[in-house]
């Protein structure tokens, strides 16, 4: 349960969880058992698309835009008390006819690369920065596949929203477009290849194409680096080799639809999402919000519903489920309708963690070093 804070530090060793909402960025934290919650100060006044913890500097990071202000990359180093704001550099070339409007998505690089922090924006652009999100540059390699490949926008339009770097390689990146597919760099980005084989694509002429995809979201294992999951418009899927060949693992669910995907931080068999009906009617199921778990790569799902409400009309959008690193692994759930739901054993029961925030659009977890 959550009880007031007194707005101060997250202390080391405790568990943070960042909920971006679309009037800007709460904070709650606790120790590792999780049963009392704090609330920090609230950054607000921004529409934040994602936010993430960086514990190479212990740093938090924000997605954020504005109709006044535009889009920017903000940066707190101290547990979300202060925030920086940086868009130097973060826009196409001059040339170019498309201008970056949002930022989707920010991500902390390799931790080998301790500077290197990723962002993803509309137009399909994605950019790199060196110092920690001060200065930008855009990797050109990867929207030049746009004048050869098949990319056209989604719903939301044409956006890179998902970035995942390998764990275990340095150089290579996954990225997520909608509505282009899954691609990865093996060269830190210098050059990009599409990785969506046996993936459904049922809106295209051709059922499986190479490019053209509508990926949602994509996940990838630190334990086992190789194995892939992502929910697609059209189903979920398990890559064994990164991303080589994806296998269907949608049997089992209401739903081939959703938006989010979380994994396990140590078990690479164990994945989270939340259908809704469909494409045409984007609630969950059944009137009731249901995270379904597998602990078995996808052969075999689990609907867990102990604690989370019913009737339900809301969304789970595509950043908006998150799991800690403690164990057992904690699982966090936003709606759009403003409840964050938290559960401590790994979806066997839930708790309501806040209330009454404005819709919540990306969650994430994090224990923050130094315990």
């Amino acid at each position: 349960m959550q009880s007031n804070g007194n707005w101060q530090t997250p202390p080391a060793g405790s568990v943070v969880v960042m909920a971006g909402t679309r009037k800007g960025t709460f904070l709650f934290y606790s120790d590792p058992a999780r049963r009392t919650w704090h609330r920090t100060q609230a950054h607000l006044g921004w529409s934040t698309h994602a936010v993430n913890y960086d514990p190479r500097h212990n740093a938090l990071y924000a997605a954020t835009n504005s109709a006044v202000f535009g889009a920017l990359v903000q940066r707190s180093d101290d547990g979300g008390v202060t925030w920086q704001h940086f868009n130097q550099g973060l826009d196409f070339d001059a040339g170019q006819e498309e201008r970056v409007r949002e930022v989707w998505q920010v991500q902390p690089g390799h931790a080998d690369r301790p500077d290197e922090v990723w962002a993803g924006t509309n137009a399909a652009g994605l950019f790199r920065s060196d110092d920690r999100g001060v200065t930008w540059s855009p990797v050109t390699s990867l929207q030049e596949r746009s004048k050869t490949d098949n990319w056209f926008p989604g719903g939301g339009g044409l956006i890179l929203h998902t970035i995942v770097p390998d764990p275990a390689r340095p150089d290579r990146l996954y990225a997520g477009i909608s509505a282009a597919g899954v691609y990865r760099s093996d060269d830190g980005g210098a050059s990009w290849q599409p990785m969506n084989r046996n993936v459904r694509a049922d809106f295209m002429p051709d059922p499986y194409p190479e490019t053209g995809h509508c990926v949602h979201k994509m996940v990838v294992s630190a334990a086992a680096p190789d194995r892939l999951y992502q929910q697609n418009h059209c189903g979920v899927y398990r890559s064994d080799d990164g991303g080589g060949w994806w296998e269907d693992i949608s049997d089992g669910l209401p739903s081939r639809f959703g938006f989010p995907m979380a994994i396990h931080p140590h078990d690479a068999d164990t994945v989270w999402v939340v259908p809704l009906t469909g494409d045409d009617r984007r609630v969950v199921p059944d009137e009731q919000m249901a995270v379904w778990r597998s602990r078995n790569r996808g052969l075999a799902w689990e609907r867990l519903t102990n604690g989370l409400p019913y009737p339900a009309y809301f969304t789970i959008l595509r950043d908006a489920l998150a799991t800690d690193a403690c164990d057992p692994a904690g699982v966090y759930v936003g709606t759009t309708t403003g409840q964050l739901f938290y559960s401590r054993d790994e979806g066997e029961r839930w708790e309501l963690l806040a209330d009454h925030l404005p819709p919540v659009l990306a969650v994430h977890a994090a224990q923050i070093v130094g315990g």
